[in-house]
């Protein structure tokens, strides 16, 4: 299996079959074969393979998700790429040196590159999902459309991987990276764990665990020691119970 089959292109939203089609174009140049659409716009699949021609074994294989926390559940890295800047810390790269950064990573599992709505591009909620922002240098216009910033994405990757039917080279890891689901269950029970401690009282919630996702984004912690994160807030849910029901912590 080429090591480009674990790489998977995410569309949130989008919003013209057209530039489906040529997305489909250019995953089928460079060796891609991972669609994912969520929440698209109606198409006709023979429309798209008639845009994209000699493309129907990928146009078969797209799949279609209501939501991005499914379309990303069995993802261990994901990539956002947009225009805008963000007020709190997040990492930012630009798509050359991402291409290796997902060469890496794609050792653990799947990678994705997600992509926004061709006019608003992605929301924060979407961002908020990814452990790195992507840029794409341009002069001051700044304003590539959809199949164009996918055909970035996916140029470098290819260059980079060289060979692009070769295996991928497997690493030993202590543990494998998780999953972007395993991710949402660590914050939400951090979150839980916040908020039963009042730390909420003079703060907005929404801000912190931003901050939060930012500060382990850049930790880059594995599956096990992202348990042990979780571990954490579940251990503090418990142990306000007990007291709650008249207990001594255990």
């Amino acid at each position: 299996m080429s090591v480009l089959h674990r790489v998977a292109v995410v569309l949130n939203k989008p919003q013209d079959q057209v530039n489906i089609a040529a997305v489909v174009r250019v995953m089928k140049n460079f060796g891609f074969v991972d669609l994912r659409l969520v929440d698209p716009v109606p198409y006709d699949p023979w429309r798209i393979e008639g845009v994209a021609h000699g493309t129907r074994d990928l146009v078969e294989r797209i799949r279609h998700f209501a939501t991005l926390e499914e379309a990303l559940a069995d993802c261990v890295f994901v990539a956002a790429f947009g225009a805008k800047r963000r007020a709190h810390r997040w990492p930012v790269t630009e798509p050359r040196p991402l291409a290796a950064t997902v060469l890496e990573k794609i050792d653990g599992g799947i990678a994705a590159l997600l992509f926004g709505q061709e006019d608003h591009g992605l929301p924060n909620e979407a961002i908020d999902r990814a452990q790195v922002l992507v840029r794409i240098p341009t002069t001051e216009h700044a304003s590539l459309n959809l199949a164009q910033a996918v055909n970035i994405a996916l140029y470098e990757l290819h260059v980079a991987a060289g060979d692009a039917t070769r295996d991928v080279a497997r690493h030993k890891h202590h543990a494998p990276l998780p999953k972007h689901e395993e991710w949402e269950r660590a914050l939400g029970d951090i979150d839980r764990a916040l908020a039963a401690i009042a730390f909420y009282r003079t703060r907005n919630p929404e801000h912190i665990m931003r901050s939060v996702r930012s500060l382990l984004n850049r930790a880059g912690p594995d599956s096990r020691e992202l348990t042990l994160v979780r571990a954490m807030g579940i251990e503090v849910m418990r142990t306000i119970d007990r007291v709650k029901r008249g207990l001594e912590p255990e």
